[in-house]
């Protein structure tokens, strides 16, 4: 049969068409599932920048609220006053000695006492080549503010050290007749570690918009904003940052996005820092998640794909298959049509009409088989629709994969969505709990006392550190059998106790194998007894005598101050805290309280 247009049009129907529409299908479908997995990479991407600024912004006030604490100890120091006060060499010595011990203990950089000139009298790097006593301080800011107002906490390059950091002064004496200010100097390298193990870089910025300490060594001390021309001749006159030339930070920031000089693209998240004014940014490159977003959309088009060319070969099967049914029905029909025409053409001769009779009936009889055969050939046709609808449920669940797309991809586990919605219920209503008993806990009030009930203490205590202890694996005996007795105490200063008690015993316990902590509590004709035990190593015997002095501590990185200032509460309340023999081999502490 020779081609015609008619056949060369209806090839083109049958052939290209579907093609054409798979193809148009499959760029709408990838362009869709870019857009949607373009949006969802970048959301996912800007609450990961938040959550790591604020986690790092946690990180940052710890260490800050750790050393804003030592100038207010050493106010109370006799040799600090003696010596700025009175110019005594040999308290000057003293405290030198006692400086130099506590920036060992602490970790602080430098610790120093300058006098009400501005004059250092006393420094824990006396002695060394780079000694700040007798230097002159008194252009220094800090040093200006503290005198002026009671404390100072200030950022600028070391005059002597050259070294950053964040200097916290607070003045002795009162503001009629200062005696001078002591500073503790504190340095982020460690901190800077810390951040470097987050994926991006992360920014601190002071009030200027300077960038003082950061994980890319080519932002640091640039500038976010342009200096107004106040701060400008202020950060000159003060020395502020020496001689350094601050210029443009390398990334230019909007909102939540970034770009750098290369033109790299950054998504931002920001929180204040825990300085007036200061803000803490961490940057996350784009990239990587958009890469990964596409790899999805790649992987997902081509599925689409498979299952549309899958319909079309199917479409164009049936459609092909009845073709070839309606072309054998009009050959069958042709063929009959002849076949009777000759058996007409030999009526004449009636023996051989009669042959040939019985032989059309075979022949009819055949084609007529051949038609019954054409016939359930077209039949199939119906067939083919329980084919289709076998093919339309992974075309389904294709598109279910990607509507549920970002479901998938963040909890990787869909099977245990029903149990998680279930659990979050139940947490957000202990969450709710433990917020309130946050909220009451860091509560500043009126530090009176009366009656107090030990089993609301010992359960606000188990809000604040219950955790902990599962978390741990830590068994924690409470004491049982009915209501226990009311004492007379302040309710947030007591838990403070506990709560101090039991994180000491879960520290020392972390090294045992089986780690357990009790909490008793006995009734006595003149009081209440509450002991806290442990079945660690104990307490160091070089120590123990003086575990409750400040800055005495087991701990390599502790102030030695929770023990005391717990003592001190304990006093407050007309009871007693003190150490005693373990009935669990370990330390040991019993406090002595007031009935109600």
């Amino acid at each position: 049969m020779v081609p015609t247009l008619a056949h060369g049009r209806a090839y083109v129907r049958r052939h290209a068409l579907p093609l054409i529409a798979v193809v148009v299908l499959t760029i709408v479908a990838a362009s869709v599932l870019r857009l949607y997995a373009h949006r969802q990479a970048v959301m996912g991407l800007q609450q990961d920048a938040a959550r790591i600024a604020r986690q790092e912004e946690r990180l940052l006030s710890s260490e800050l609220q750790r050393f804003r604490l030592l100038p207010i100890v050493l106010v109370e120091y006799p040799d600090v006053g003696d010596a700025l006060r009175n110019g005594s060499v040999a308290a000057a010595a003293r405290l030198n000695q006692k400086l130099r011990g506590l920036a060992e203990r602490t970790g602080a950089p430098v610790i120093y006492a300058i006098d009400r000139h501005g004059r250092t009298v006393s420094a824990s790097n006396a002695g060394q080549s780079d000694s700040f006593v007798g230097r002159d301080y008194s252009f220094r800011p800090y040093f200006r503010q503290a005198m002026r107002t009671g404390t100072a906490e200030y950022f600028a390059l070391g005059n002597t050290s050259h070294r950053p950091g964040l200097f916290l002064a607070r003045r002795i004496g009162p503001a009629s007749a200062p005696d001078g200010v002591i500073v503790v100097k504190v340095e982020f390298a460690r901190m800077v570690q810390a951040w470097a193990s987050d994926a991006g870089h992360t920014l601190l910025l002071d009030d200027h918009g300077v960038v003082v300490v950061t994980t890319d060594p080519a932002a640091e001390f640039t500038l976010i904003r342009p200096l107004t021309p106040a701060a400008e001749a202020t950060i000159r006159q003060s020395q502020q940052f020496g001689d350094i030339a601050l210029r443009p930070c390398p990334y230019r920031i909007a909102g939540h996005n970034a770009t750098d000089r290369e033109g790299v693209r950054y998504v931002v998240g920001a929180t204040p820092a825990p300085l007036p004014r200061w803000q803490l940014i961490h940057v996350l490159p784009s990239e990587p998640a958009l890469k990964a977003a596409d790899g999805w959309v790649r992987s997902v088009t081509a599925l689409i794909a498979v299952g549309l060319i899958g319909l079309a070969l199917l479409a164009t099967w049936r459609r092909t298959r009845a073709e070839r049914a309606a072309l054998a029905r009009e050959a069958l029909e042709e063929e009959v049509a002849r076949r009777t025409a000759e058996l007409r053409a030999s009526n004449n001769r009636l023996t051989v009409e009669i042959a040939e009779r019985i032989r059309a009936d075979q022949r009819f009889r055949a084609a007529r088989e051949e038609l019954a055969q054409a016939n359930r050939l077209g039949s199939l046709g119906s067939i083919t629709a329980g084919v289709a609808h076998e093919i339309n449920q992974p075309v389904a669940a294709i598109r279910t994969l990607a509507d549920n797309a970002r479901t998938f991809l963040s909890r990787a586990k869909p099977d245990k969505a029903a149990a998680n919605l279930a659990a979050i219920v139940e947490l957000t209503e202990r969450i709710a709990s433990i917020v309130q008993e946050m909220r009451r806990f860091v509560r500043r009030g009126a530090h009176g006392l009366g009656p107090v009930s030990l089993d609301a203490v010992l359960d606000g205590t188990m809000l604040l550190i219950g955790d902990r202890f599962r978390t741990a694996g830590v068994a924690l005996e409470r004491p049982s059998g009915g209501a226990l007795p009311q004492v007379m105490a302040g309710r947030i200063r007591l838990e403070q106790v506990l709560v101090n008690l039991l994180q000491n015993a879960l520290d020392a316990v972390a090294d045992s194998p089986s780690p357990r902590v009790r909490l008793t509590v006995m009734e006595q004709p003149d009081g209440v007894q509450l002991v806290v035990e442990d079945n660690g190593p104990g307490l160091d015997p070089a120590i123990a005598s003086e575990i409750f002095t400040p800055f005495v501590t087991g701990k390599p990185d502790g102030l030695g101050l929770g023990l005391g200032i717990a003592r001190d509460i304990m006093t407050e309340f007309g009871g007693v805290l003190e150490t005693i023999p373990s009935g669990l081999g370990g330390a040991g502490f019993r406090l002595r309280m007031r009935r109600a």
